[in-house]
Formats: C-alpha cells, structure tokens, sequence
C-alpha cells in the first residue's frame, strides 16, 4: 500500500497567532556577510586572545549557517536546505516547538512513557500541560500503544504536539515505522515530532524518517551532532521539516543561535572525512555494544538487557536474591559503582516499565572491561 500524504494539514491552526504575525529580529548579516563590516558594531581589531582562533571570531555568525545544512543536506539524503533548522542542542529545539504551537495554561502535549525527561521540563517550563500515552512494555516491546494514542488524542484535541522517541531514551529501541506513519495519517491535526538522537547507532533496515518530511507536512525530525558526531560539548542540534515550519522556528529563534567555533568544528564534523570517521567509530561502538550484550549475559545478578539495542547504550535489570528486578539493590549498586568504584552508569528504575534497570552507555573496550569488572564487585558486595 502507498504512503498517503496528508494534505488536510492547517499549520495556521497549529502554531500561536502571535509567532504567526512576528516580525523577526533581522540581523545585520541577513543583508551583507562580506566588505568592509562597519554595520554591526563588532571590534574591528578582532578578538582579545592571545592565541590566533580560526574564524573571523569578532564578526557575529552567519545566522542560518548555510554551509553546516549543506553538508547535513548530503548526509541525510534531503532536497533543500529549506528543511533545516539548526538550534544550541536539540534542547533549543524543543523549547522554540512549544513556544511556536503550545498556548501557556491551555494547549497540551503528548509524550509516550519512558522517555526523555526534557519533555516534561520544557512543558512544564512553558506552563503546558503534559499528557501521557504509556508504551507497551512488557517483554521489553517499547513500542506505541496506538489504540491508547489514538484514544488520548481524541480525548484532548487541545494537543498540538507528539513527542515520538525512536531509538526511545531510555528505552534504546526503534518505535516500528508502521506506527509513526499510523500517526501521521490519522486526522490528527497538530506537529508530529520524531526525536532521532540516536538514529546513527540504528543496525537494521528502519532507520531515520527524515525524508518522510517531504511528504508529512506535519512532521518534525530532531537530530544532533552530540551523539554519533560525539559533539555533545559544541551543542548543535537538528530540525528537519517542511520549510513552512522551518521558516517559523527561524523567525521565532535568538539571531545567532549557533557560535562560529560551533558551526566551524560542525562544518568539518560533516566533511566527508568527518563522515568517514564517524561510521568508523560507529561500527566500533556498534561491536561493543554487542560484546556487552553477550559478556552481561554472564554477569551473576544481571536479568534481562531490555529494548531493541538500537542505541549506543544498553538497558539491563538488576536482580534480587529471588532473581526479579529489583530498584533497591540496583540503586545500591549504580551508588557504589559511581561512588567507590571509578565507574559512572545511570539509575532509570524509575522510569515506567524500568524497573530495576541500569541504563549503560557502550565505551571503548577498555572502559567496557572497567565497567563489567566494577559491575561484579558492586553486585557481590551487594547481594
């Protein structure tokens, strides 16, 4: 059966009339980037460092960063730059999507347990409600409940925005492609929004949806140079919609959002050595994600490693003396790791369908075998 395009999607119901009738800040590098620069009152004896910096660091940035989304353009396999929004970490993103669609004290969102917890802060920040449409859990599945979703939306048409997570944080694992193009061909009429963060450490055939933008103009795709990229440190973080959306997070964001050391260490992340580097890397963490996997297998007091293992983290139960997943001796364990034994994981039981469970990032090998040992001599010393 061939996709359907939705093609009763109103964006002019969706996002706020006061960012609909904004006049954005324009910045003096909207008009003129090159010449004799005496429009923007910056230092024209450059900046105060005793050490020569690559870029023109006393001039503002170029506030769309046209060569960092043709680079991304290539990587991802989209047609214009039109679909690119680039914000300080996918964090800034979903800030400007609430405060575009989502009314204080009167829209709200929907969001699918567990999750990133941003979500929640950024509602709550932005003083909208937050409602939730738990994944099916059991067995590890987390995958869309979608006759609860659909349910739920019926239930509150004041949602203007789904936060779909796939691969799920912290749950690791792809939601089906199925059930997000379920979502967005249903009647709802609000922003679909798919949170790829982890997207590159994906190992099967269902991957990213970011080219599904061309078609859903209700769609948004998050992406980040923070993960993959292992640019967590100059907060550059994606958005890919249809230009209409895009042009209205542009309108909405601060004028120079993104630093030029940023965009410049993007710009040759996104190379095409940059790209080389990553997928090597990549393979390797994908290689050790599965060593993990299989050495966890054999820890004592380890249970189930649950999710899809599309990540570059793993999900894993800590037992208890009756070998059921058990939130005191995991907390224990996760404490002494972090406390007395040099080892740093996260604590996510109490997270829904978590329970008991350690979530661990993949390392390089040696930091893997660090890991596994420490993890056996918490759990010993806490049986």
């Amino acid at each position: 059966m061939s996709p359907t395009t939705n093609t009763t999607f109103d964006l002019s119901k969706i996002i706020r009339p006061n960012i609909l009738a904004l006049k954005p800040y324009r910045c003096a590098r909207d008009d003129y980037s090159s010449g004799v620069l005496l429009d923007a009152n910056e230092n024209a004896y450059g900046p105060s460092l005793t050490t020569q910096r690559e870029g023109d660091l006393n001039r503002y940035p170029d506030p769309y960063q046209s060569q960092v989304k043709e680079r991304i353009l290539k990587l991802r396999g989209l047609s214009s730059t039109k679909n690119l929004f680039l914000g300080v970490g996918s964090d800034e993103v979903i800030d400007l999507l609430f405060r575009i669609a989502c009314v204080p004290s009167k829209d709200k969102i929907l969001i699918t347990p567990p999750t990133y917890g941003m979500y929640s802060v950024c509602a709550q920040i932005n003083d909208v409600q937050v409602v939730k449409s738990p994944l099916i859990v059991e067995n590890g599945a987390y995958q869309l409940d979608m006759d609860n979703v659909f349910e739920t939306l019926k239930a509150n048409p004041e949602i203007k925005l789904i936060f779909l997570c796939s691969p799920g944080n912290p749950t690791g694992t792809c939601l089906s492609h199925d059930s997000i193009r379920a979502v967005l061909e249903s009647d709802y009429q609000g922003l679909v929004v798919v949170d790829e963060a982890y997207v590159d450490f994906v190992d099967k055939e269902e991957g990213s949806v970011a080219t599904w933008v061309e078609q859903y103009p209700n769609l948004v795709v998050m992406q980040t140079l923070s993960k993959s990229f292992g640019l967590a440190g100059i907060r550059v973080g994606i958005a890919i919609g249809h230009p209409d959306v895009i042009q209205i997070l542009n309108n909405t964001k601060a004028p120079y959002n993104i630093s030029t050391p940023s965009a410049l260490i993007a710009a040759e992340a996104l190379s095409d050595e940059g790209i080389k580097t990553m997928h090597d890397y990549r393979k390797r963490l994908i290689a050790q994600r599965d060593v993990l996997i299989e050495k966890l297998a054999h820890v004592k007091g380890t249970g189930r490693i649950l999710g899809g293992n599309d990540s570059n983290f793993i999900l894993v139960e800590i037992l208890d003396k009756d070998n059921k997943p058990c939130n005191d001796r995991a907390v224990k364990v996760y404490t002494m790791m972090a406390e007395s034994l040099g080892v740093v994981v996260r604590f996510r039981g109490m997270e829904y369908g978590c329970n008991g469970c350690l979530r661990i990032t993949v390392g390089t090998e040696e930091e893997n075998i660090t890991m596994l040992n420490m993890l056996e001599k918490a759990l010993s010393a806490n049986n």
